[in-house]
């Protein structure tokens, strides 16, 4: 049972991605990055978690689109997946390329700051 909830959540993840590259025209959605999705044991929902690099406006904006896609975005995802029923979607957004891109700043900060100590004395 996990490993076909794997396999759907991959499927799911793959085909949100190509549906909002491809299909999606609502210039909200910009650079947008599906990077997981996790589906319900019943799978009456999916949970799909977005990244985007930009602040939390851009952010808030990016989810009012990807919500007002949801609609379009299952019936999308029914014509693609082999499943009975075709799960409620979920959009919720994923701090951790963001969390990952200031975690890299910080230490290439640090980084600089031991690395230029030694050159001063």
């Amino acid at each position: 049972m996990a490993e076909r909830l794997g396999r759907l959540s991959e499927e799911i993840k793959r085909e949100v991605s190509s549906i909002l590259a491809r299909d999606v025209k609502d210039p909200r959605l910009g650079m947008v990055s599906i990077t997981d999705v996790s589906v319900s044991r019943d799978l009456s929902w999916a949970k799909v978690y977005f990244s985007q690099l930009g602040s939390a406006e851009e952010r808030e904006k990016t989810l009012e689109g990807l919500n007002r896609a949801k609609g379009f975005v299952r019936t999308e995802l029914s014509k693609r997946l082999r499943v009975r029923h075709t799960p409620e979607i979920i959009f919720q957004f994923d701090p951790s390329l963001e969390e990952g891109a200031k975690m890299d700043a910080l230490l290439k900060t640090l980084q600089g700051s031991t690395g230029n100590e030694g050159q001063n004395e």
